[in-house]
């Protein structure tokens, strides 16, 4: 008797634990939501995070507020987002760095696959090897031949660990450079910088070149990705001419806390799937050099799994090491 009273006390307990969690993911959102962006304002994640935030506050009707916390190459804002509550009011907007820095650096504060919900993939990205305006390369060729007679040229990118990075990097392996790493906190930093020639060259993505692709205050000598931009065709890709492994993109994504409910996690998903497919949506995000991409949690999961593993090999076979 006395055990069938335990069960059943324990069996009611449960229920009242389980029932609120419910209760919550029905509700959500019940109160503002925080738009965590690893970056500084101005660049791609700033631009998403501010263009999904605007329209699920104007769905859902509650206030959604983006907040940058850049540094340490979005270890930062990510470990923020990592240690959050998993009660979907604390979100991140993510990129491709989140799966390579693991094979970066040992004492990351978080475990991507393990302390992570991913949500939804959004959009992939692109990188163009670009040099100041008043630079003597007209091209990729020139350009080699250029560092090749410097050895003090150096090379930006928007972050070190980034996918800029890992370019750079594997840009310095094939063609037998030591470009000199220079790391800045994001895309729109480093093209400020480029255009002003404190750096000779840089690998920028094309959401922070999209402003000066047409103002002759750079060039742009080659794009990484399978195919040409269409907003500047007549930039090569680097397969174009002649260098490999560039094929892999960039990606920007949705994340919560890892134990996030999967009623939270399917509807943040559905929401944000929605306003992805909005035509004033789908355009904007062509207009800043970016692809929209459809993805569900279980799709950007697998495809994680699938660039941690690309990433992985082009850091070994490049050899590139952070500091710790």
């Amino acid at each position: 008797m006395n055990r069938r009273l335990a069960l059943a006390v324990f069996s009611a307990v449960a229920a009242l634990a389980v029932t609120p969690v419910a209760s919550h993911a029905q509700g959500y959102p019940e109160k503002p939501i925080r738009f965590i962006v690893p970056y500084p304002a101005g660049g791609g994640t700033d631009i998403m995070a501010r263009m999904i935030g605007a329209k699920m506050q104007e769905s859902w009707k509650q206030q959604v507020l983006v907040e940058n916390k850049p540094g340490a190459s979005g270890v930062i804002g990510n470990d923020l987002v990592a240690k959050a509550a998993p009660d979907g009011y604390t979100v991140l907007l993510g990129i491709t760095t989140l799966v390579q820095m693991p094979h970066l650096r040992s004492n990351l504060p978080y475990d991507v696959f393990k302390d992570f919900s991913p949500v939804v993939q959004l959009a992939l990205s692109a990188n163009f090897l670009a040099v100041p305006a008043n630079s003597p390369a007209n091209n990729l060729k020139d350009f080699i031949a250029l560092a090749k007679a410097d050895p003090k040229t150096s090379y930006g990118t928007f972050g070190a660990g980034t996918t800029s990075h890992l370019h750079g990097e594997l840009f310095n392996l094939q063609t037998g450079l030591k470009l000199t790493h220079v790391p800045f906190q994001g895309g729109a930093p480093l093209a400020t910088n480029l255009m002003g020639g404190q750096v000779p060259s840089g690998f920028l993505d094309v959401t922070s070149a999209r402003a000066h692709l047409t103002s002759g205050k750079m060039k742009f000598l080659a794009i990484s990705g399978a195919k040409r931009y269409a907003g500047l065709p007549s930039v090569p890709t680097f397969a174009e001419e002649g260098l490999k492994d560039f094929e892999a993109s960039g990606w920007f994504g949705v994340f919560l806390p890892a134990n996030t409910p999967k009623e939270i996690v399917s509807k943040l998903a559905t929401e944000i799937s929605r306003i992805m497919k909005l035509p004033e949506v789908q355009m904007r995000v062509n207009d800043i050099g970016l692809q929209p991409v459809e993805s569900s949690p279980e799709t950007f999961a697998a495809a994680m799994k699938s660039d941690f593993a690309v990433w992985g090999r082009v850091v070994k076979e490049a050899n590139i090491k952070l500091e710790n």
